[in-house]
């Protein structure tokens, strides 16, 4: 089984920060384009359309294999 995550980011150019928005899972990806029809028309997402994603994520599957460090 699969779910789709949707988020929304953008960057600032003048102070090259990055906004991240965390905005929900759905059953399908029919699901999170109709949840981006109604969030598109709110005030911030509708000055940055370009920001929204959908990503396909498989159930019950470790996602970040790699481990990390500070050393990077």
């Amino acid at each position: 089984m699969n779910v789709y995550v949707l988020e929304h980011i953008y960057g600032n150019d003048e102070c090259e920060s990055e906004n991240y928005k965390f905005l929900g899972v759905f059953d399908s990806a029919e699901s999170a384009e109709k949840a981006i029809e109604f969030l598109s028309g709110l005030p911030g997402f509708r000055d940055y359309p370009d920001g929204f994603l959908i990503e396909k994520y498989a159930m019950n599957d470790v996602h970040w294999t790699e481990g990390f460090g500070w050393d990077e």
